[in-house]
């Protein structure tokens, strides 16, 4: 079994005929727990795609058992079919027994990457993806002349060059998000007071992606909280949580921001770290198990995650103080999925969303489906991501919408390219009850 070079991990030692490394591998107990019974292949997107029982969750624990036991090795259709996988927790939804596939694929997706050797051209794209995406000040540098392509993209010309991009390349020139150049470049203010009486205290995670662009969603977020009487404060020195990276398998880089993060919010005087993405929220959730071997920071880990709540969270566990306007409209909420399974946070946006007079809230059919963006997967994988996508758009317009609303970048950009065409607003569920707050036209985007 090769090993990438470079690893940090290098010398970790094999357990017995394990396939798997001593390093916090799959636990005997878990991988027991599910007893193949295929509640989870319904909800399952890539099962759903392929009818594959291997790509299925419970086929997946059953690659894992195979590999625990040393019967199959991490190379080849092993690594093929985690790859494949989403990483989307409906399964952990939908499962009767409580099997804990969330964990399973945690564990096991850092093995592969620490014991497998992708081949060169896969390694160099996703070395690319992660040279950029967790760096603020790099994704404001690319801001820049991504501004510039958007202009020359209008050009034939250049829109033909576009369309021949390979697979990869063109999937991520697809979902580049419309560039603010005034947007990515912006600061939030560090201390934003309470609008009226003080309810409570609370720090924002800016994000990276998140804060560079989609900068008015974190804007919108900001003025709300204040609107319902939390003083906001926003850290200047904050960094990328490493939630882009944990769910991908780069454990030692996502530990180290995620170690950053603590130290930096555990000095604030507050009651609540808010994040109003899907994904940084689940990941930042898990800090205190993810660090649970941890000696040094095992405690204060569990006490940061024991802190962190979601926006809407936050929003729906008080009687609303700020007047809102009407919005008369149709608006479908899709549930991201590391807010609605991985975090279960289901009912608190749609009851914020429900303080908006005369809003119309429909849900999606399928709406356990992911949409095929899941982290970095749209990009890794744009073939079936692109179908998630197309069938989540139809799906969307069937209930015919006047505005959509989703509370995680990744499924802005992914359900935003595959309606591009449709003209419907596709925003943060913030983003509307900013609007509504403030009585102003719904944001287009």
């Amino acid at each position: 079994m090769s090993t990438p070079a470079g690893s940090a991990d290098t010398n970790i030692p094999q357990t017995g005929p394990s396939a798997f490394d001593a390093h916090r591998p799959p636990e005997r107990e878990l991988l027991d727990d599910c007893v193949h019974c295929g509640f989870c292949l319904p909800t399952c997107p890539t099962y759903q795609l392929w009818g594959e029982e291997m790509d299925s969750p419970r086929g997946r624990i059953y690659l894992m058992d195979l590999a625990s036991k040393g019967e199959i090795e991490l190379e080849g259709p092993f690594q093929e079919h985690m790859d494949a996988c989403l990483g989307c927790m409906a399964c952990v939804t939908a499962c009767p027994s409580g099997v804990q596939y969330d964990k399973l694929l945690e564990s096991v997706r850092p093995q592969i990457e620490r014991n497998v050797q992708r081949d060169r051209g896969d390694q160099l794209f996703r070395e690319a993806i992660f040279a950029l995406f967790p760096y603020t000040r790099r994704l404001r540098a690319a801001a820049l002349p991504g501004a510039l392509y958007q202009k020359l993209r209008t050009i034939p010309a250049v829109r033909k060059l576009a369309e021949r991009l390979p697979g990869r390349l063109a999937a991520m020139e697809s979902l580049l998000p419309p560039v603010s150049v005034r947007e990515a470049f912006a600061r939030l203010p560090v201390f934003t007071p309470a609008v009226g009486a003080r309810r409570g205290r609370v720090a924002l995670l800016s994000g990276c992606v998140q804060d560079v662009f989609f900068h008015r969603v974190n804007e919108a977020t900001v003025r709300v909280l204040a609107a319902e009487g939390y003083d906001v404060l926003v850290p200047r020195d904050q960094g990328c949580c490493g939630a882009l990276e944990l769910h991908a398998g780069r454990e030692e880089t996502a530990l180290g921001r995620a170690r950053r993060t603590i130290a930096r919010f555990e000095t604030l005087d507050v009651d609540t770290v808010v994040t109003n993405v899907a994904g940084c929220g689940s990941s930042m959730k898990e800090y205190g198990h993810l660090m649970s071997d941890d000696a040094e920071w095992s405690q204060r880990a569990q006490a940061f995650s024991a802190r962190v709540r979601d926006v809407h969270e936050v929003l729906a566990e008080l009687e609303p103080v700020a007047a809102r306007h009407p919005f008369r409209g149709r608006v479908a909420y899709h549930d991201a999925c590391h807010l609605g399974h991985a975090q279960k946070v289901r009912a608190q946006p749609r009851a914020v969303l429900r303080t908006i007079p005369q809003v119309e809230l429909v849900d999606l059919p399928e709406a356990e489906l992911c949409c095929g963006s899941a982290g970095i997967y749209n990009m890794v994988a744009p073939e079936a991501a692109g179908e998630l996508g197309a069938r989540k758009a139809e799906n969307v317009r069937s209930v015919r919408p006047d505005v959509i609303v989703t509370a995680n970048p990744g499924c802005l950009l992914q359900i935003g390219k595959h309606m591009a065409s449709d003209g419907v607003p596709i925003l943060h569920p913030v983003q509307l009850l900013d609007a509504s707050i403030r009585g102003v036209p719904v944001p287009r985007t």
